[in-house]
């Protein structure tokens, strides 16, 4: 199992913390992970762009000159393509780009991504993140504390103090990884907004104590 140094919010070492390998040491997959960013990339697509081909534009509908005797080319239609305002050749439609993932496939994704965090030592443990108010200012203090400038913070639990403060840094995101009990249907959900490409943009993931937990208790 690897083992981690846990930081408190103002940059001190205060213990360790060993790794779940069945979560943060796994084979990275590097065929999966592609897979989820580019599936994260094409499901963000709004896919309404449109143009016009040459049978939608208006216009064009008499032959331009006759066939033979004139010196031009032979055109029969003054909004064929290669015509100024003519038509688009091959022309872009709405789409949907999206694309599914096996859940399998998703959660194997995830657990290569968290791994290659530990394997270049770019995760970083805190034994827990609290503010009093929204101060962005202090926010920004804890992640100078820990040499830490762009980073995807995980906490397991809807603070709306810490995703407040943290809004408004540049490079600075709040990822939430927690579980929840259904009271109609009596049981255990998971609430992630925990993904692959984030985990990979950022520089650093910084993450709870709890909320590694969580993420041990939820993809082991």
């Amino acid at each position: 199992m690897a083992n981690v140094a846990v930081y408190n919010m103002e940059g001190n070492e205060v213990g360790s913390l060993e790794l779940n390998d069945a979560v943060f040491g796994v084979k990275v997959n590097e065929h999966l992970v592609h897979m989820a960013v580019v599936q994260y990339l094409a499901n963000r697509r709004q896919g309404t762009q449109s143009a016009k081909n040459r049978s939608e534009v208006r216009g064009g509908g008499r032959k331009p000159w006759r066939q033979k005797g004139t010196g031009h080319a032979r055109q029969g239609s003054i909004r064929a393509p290669q015509w100024t305002g003519g038509g688009v050749v091959f022309a872009p439609k709405p789409r949907d780009y999206s694309f599914k993932m096996n859940r399998k496939e998703k959660r194997a994704a995830l657990k290569s991504a968290l791994t290659s965090r530990v394997d270049d030592s770019k995760l970083i443990v805190v034994d827990e993140l609290k503010m009093d108010a929204i101060k962005t200012k202090r926010f920004a203090e804890v992640l100078k504390n820990m040499k830490v400038k762009k980073a995807l913070v995980i906490i397991n639990e809807n603070d709306k103090n810490i995703v407040l403060s943290a809004r408004n840094i540049p490079g600075v995101k709040v990822a939430l990884c927690c579980t929840a009990k259904n009271e109609e249907t009596d049981k255990i959900e998971v609430n992630s907004t925990m993904n692959v490409y984030d985990i990979l943009k950022y520089d650093t993931v910084v993450v709870t104590k709890s909320a590694v937990a969580t993420i041990e208790e939820v993809y082991a």
